[in-house]
């Protein structure tokens, strides 16, 4: 699981950790803004850049960034193929960058295990916070994109839960049922740990034995299995 390793991957220099970022963008111009933009925060140092898929694995391979900044249209490899590669292999979190119209996109990077979701338009701030918030374990989808999801998970169709993980589900405690269920509605391990009246590190830790029980590669995709068993 990519993001089991992140908080021990990362540089401590100067009496505050960097979060090391990958940015993969096929796209020269829009690649340089964002790297301009992510490297005006203090804490967010980029280690490498690159133009295609293949080379963004290729560079996770080498650098072990903390995470990856992906577009997911991108030439040789895309972007959906590349996330699967770099969370399968526990390389980096990846954080992708999606537009309004790709919706195939973002349901394939969210089956292949990315942590977080952001539109391309958004400002520059909001990139700065989503690099933060994923790098520190939470999951994050931009609101336009959770409205999409949402409309998919109402929308009518076949349960995509497969017997294992039904099963495994099954045999979760109730303290972990909660913890899924709070998955499903969103939560940060703050909230989480607010409405469960337990230390933020408890969550953490039942998030992520959870994630491992249920053999996840994110807490989205936790989500994502909480809403299609209704819980």
């Amino acid at each position: 699981m990519a993001g089991a390793g992140v908080l021990a991957r990362r540089r401590e220099g100067g009496g505050c950790v960097t979060i090391r970022v990958l940015v993969a963008e096929d796209q020269s111009a829009v690649r340089a803004g964002l790297v301009l933009i992510l490297r005006s925060a203090g804490d967010i140092e980029v280690v490498g850049e690159a133009a295609d898929g293949a080379e963004a694995v290729r560079l996770a391979r080498e650098l072990r960034p903390d995470l990856v900044l992906m577009d997911v249209q991108m030439p040789v490899l895309d972007g959906v193929s590349a996330t699967r590669q770099v969370v399968a292999e526990g390389l980096a979190d990846v954080l992708v960058l999606t537009t309004f119209d790709l919706d195939e996109y973002v349901f394939g990077a969210l089956r292949a295990g990315a942590a977080g979701f952001l539109l391309k338009n958004a400002e520059a701030a909001e990139l700065i916070t989503a690099v933060r918030t994923v790098a520190r374990g939470e999951g994050l989808i931009a609101p336009a994109v959770t409205r999409r999801l949402i409309a998919e998970f109402a929308a009518p169709r076949v349960r995509s839960a497969n017997a294992a993980q039904s099963a495994a589900v099954a045999g979760l405690t109730p303290r972990e049922r909660e913890v899924l269920s709070c998955l499903g509605q969103g939560l940060s391990n703050v909230e989480i740990a607010a409405r469960l009246e337990m230390a933020e590190a408890t969550a953490k830790t039942h998030v992520s034995r959870l994630l491992g029980k249920l053999e996840l590669r994110s807490r989205l995709q936790a989500a994502v299995l909480a809403q299609e068993l209704g819980i």
